[in-house]
C-alpha cells in the first residue's frame, strides 16, 4: 500500500549556519562595539541570547531572526520565550526550535484529514504522522489538501513510497 510520512524538521545545519553568521554580524555591527551581547546555540534546538538592556536584546532578536529566515528555517517551528531581565538591567532570551510533530499538532493534522473524508488512514508514529491508503492520487490529494491549510508549523512530507 502507497504511504508517505508527514513532518516538521529543521535541518540543524541551517540553524547553526545562521547562528554563526548572526555572531559574525555582531561582532561587526558598530551599536554592538564594546558590548557584552551574546548569541550561544546551547543545544541543538535552543538559541540564549543575552544583553545588557531590552533595546540590545531587540536588536539581536532581529538579527537571528533575519539569519534563520535567510537560511530557510521556517519560523512557524521558532518559539520565541518571553525576555527575562535580572536586578541589574541583564536581559535574556531564549529561541526554541520545534522539531517533529508534538501530540496535539499531530492529532490536529489527523483529525484534518479524517474530516475531508479522505479514503486514507493516519497514524502517529515517533512523532510524525504516518498515512496510507490504497492509491497514489488519493494522497496526493492530502498531500494539496494540507499544503493549503496552516497548522501552525512547518510540514514536509517524505517516504512517499508505494
Amino acid at each position: 500500500m502507497p504511504s508517505f510520512d508527514i513532518v516538521s524538521e529543521i535541518e540543524r545545519m541551517e540553524i547553526e549556519n545562521a547562528v554563526n553568521q548572526a555572531v559574525k554580524e555582531l561582532a561587526t555591527r558598530f551599536d554592538f562595539k564594546g558590548s557584552s551581547a551574546k548569541i550561544v546555540l546551547t543545544k541543538p534546538e535552543l538559541i540564549t541570547l543575552s544583553a545588557e538592556d531590552g533595546n540590545k536584546l531587540k536588536g539581536i532578536r532581529e538579527i537571528i531572526v533575519n539569519k534563520l529566515a535567510k537560511r530557510g528555517v521556517d519560523l512557524r517551528n521558532v518559539d520565541q520565550k518571553d525576555p527575562t531581565f535580572s536586578s541589574i538591567g541583564n536581559a535574556t532570551q531564549e529561541l526554541v526550535i520545534t522539531q517533529g510533530l508534538e501530540g496535539n499538532k499531530a492529532k490536529e493534522i489527523t483529525a484534518a484529514i479524517k474530516g475531508e473524508k479522505f479514503k486514507v488512514s493516519a497514524s502517529l508514529q515517533d512523532r510524525q504522522v504516518r498515512v496510507t491508503g490504497t492509491k497514489r492520487d488519493e494522497l496526493q490529494e492530502v498531500i494539496s489538501f494540507l499544503r493549503e491549510k496552516d497548522f501552525g508549523v512547518s510540514l514536509s512530507f517524505k517516504n512517499f513510497r508505494d
